[in-house]
């Protein structure tokens, strides 16, 4: 990286609804810039829209850092040198620097009824112009706005943009960007019932809470040139800008929409972070997939996210909108689930088999971990895979004991003989059981296949399982008998029918 300073970066969100994918990119994006420089990365609610408030929306939002493994280092909970960090613990800090900008000449109060701006917006259609603020207080003397207000009329306090010129602004992914100030807007700053705006909130807690690096999504572009006049109003250094890519639907057409939320959520998928947990993703595998979305390295690279703050350079990533594509979430997944330590995917997985209503036993789940490790692309796939060591009986589905090529007669002969083997053995250690029974294989003249195939299904109880004699020795020889014992039982009660195809 260029500029190795300590940078403050934040993460604003509202809290306004779920904390989905997005906000969770920028959040990362924040936590590996202040970490490879030596920064702090902050929290800070945006809370002012008091309509759309949802409750628990920031709880959500500090839950799912904490999960993801990218907590702030100052925020609500946290603390920090340049608290408050909800704004409206803020609101006198905004009153006093609204008035500073009304003081300058670079702002205005507007005395305009919510009835009047209507009614001026739909003749500015009518005649196929731009809605915007018609300047109607913005020439009002300062005496005259003075007493409206000791009269105690209601106002806001809009930012007086200039009419003339252009503003240029820089944003460091996508170079300068420059805009007519013509087609800027009056934009209200501070609203009458007191709260600000975000376009005066956010500029200010960026400079009171010395903020260097300021990451927010591509949607903030079009009021880009607001926010960089507001800070040139004061006087004050800019932030570097970063505007990051935004997530397109998975046909790669347009954003994600409730719609393709809920789509998703019926495919076993999700865009919120709380969701994943219980979908069975793993930290790693999510931080990994949406850093590679806007990130310019290789799309498969693993990392984790030590790797990813050793790595990590502001200026490497892209504008390029991104493609949401559940199918590499499943891929980063699974590699992820895979380099986990045994004990470490055990204690992870233990909570899929509890809430599955099985009782896990400890040892039994440390043997079966290492067997099942590889077949995971989601914690919750344990149970496909291994939730048969903890039931006391499996009930297969007597057609998945009959071989290929065999009739449930010759299945049940060769499942008969297989028991009189592993009841003899002193051991279903894959060493001492294998070996006679590839015997008995040759001696039937028949395949592995088919014979493992049949021991396989009575004893786990489906047709796909973690490797046959490893699992057997961990459900015990007792247990193998006796479900042997029942899966013979079961192929006797077949009619003899012709070979299975």
């Amino acid at each position: 990286m260029s500029d190795l300073k300590p940078a403050r970066t934040r993460m604003a969100p509202s809290p306004t609804g779920r904390f989905h994918l997005g906000s969770a990119r920028t959040a990362l994006f924040d936590y590996l810039l202040a970490k490879k420089t030596g920064g702090q990365f902050v929290l800070r609610i945006e809370d002012t829209d008091r309509k759309r408030f949802v409750p628990g929306s920031e709880e959500e939002i500090i839950a799912s850092l904490k999960w993801l493994g990218i907590e702030p280092d100052e925020g609500p909970g946290y603390g920090g040198p340049y608290g408050p960090y909800r704004q409206t613990e803020r609101r006198q800090a905004y009153a006093d620097h609204a008035r500073i900008l009304v003081d300058k000449g670079a702002a205005f109060p507007c005395f305009c009824t919510p009835e009047r701006l209507a009614a001026v917006r739909q003749e500015q259609q009518k005649r196929k112009e731009t809605p915007r603020y018609d300047g109607t207080c913005r020439s009002l003397s300062p005496q005259e706005a003075a007493s409206r207000i000791a009269d105690g009329e209601k106002y806001v306090i809009r930012f007086k943009m200039p009419y003339e010129g252009v503003t240029v602004a820089r944003d460091l992914l996508r170079g300068e960007i420059a805009t007519e100030n013509r087609h800027l807007d009056d934009t209200v700053l501070l609203k009458s019932d007191g709260l600000p705006t975000y376009h005066l909130a956010a500029m200010l807690d960026d400079h009171l809470m010395d903020i260097t690096h300021v990451l927010r999504g591509s949607e903030w572009l079009p009021t880009f040139p607001l926010h960089v006049q507001v800070v040139r109003a004061f006087g004050w250094d800019e932030p570097v800008w970063v505007h990051l890519s935004v997530f397109l639907k998975p046909s790669g057409k347009g954003k994600m929409s409730k719609r393709e939320a809920a789509q998703a959520m019926t495919d076993g998928y999700s865009i919120f972070v709380k969701d994943m947990e219980g979908l069975g993703y793993t930290p790693e595998g999510v931080l990994n997939w949406i850093a590679l979305m806007g990130w310019g390295v290789a799309e498969d690279d693993v990392m984790n996210l030590d790797e990813m703050v050793e790595r990590f350079d502001v200026e490497k990533l892209t504008p390029s909108p991104a493609a949401i594509n559940f199918n590499k979430l499943d891929h980063f997944n699974g590699t992820h689930i895979r380099r986990l330590p045994v004990d470490e995917l055990a204690r992870r997985i233990k909570p899929f088999f509890v809430d599955a209503g099985y009782e896990v036993d400890n040892d039994t789940l440390l043997k079966i971990t290492p067997l099942i490790q590889e077949r995971l692309v989601t914690l919750d796939d344990c149970i496909a895979f291994g939730g048969f060591f903890f039931q006391e009986t499996v009930t297969p589905d007597p057609q998945d004991l009959v071989a290929k090529g065999l009739t449930a007669a010759q299945s049940a002969e060769a499942a008969r003989r297989s028991l009189d083997i592993l009841s003899g053995v002193d051991s279903l250690a894959h060493d001492i059981a294998e070996p006679p029974l590839r015997a008995l294989v040759e001696e039937m003249g028949l395949n592995a296949g088919q014979v493992f195939g049949i021991l396989r299904a009575a004893v786990t109880g489906q047709r796909v399982s973690p490797p046959l004699f490893e699992s057997m020795e961990v459900i015990g020889k007792e247990k193998v008998i006796e479900r042997l014992e029942g899966a013979i039982g079961a192929l006797e009660n077949l009619d003899d029918t012709p070979p299975k195809g």
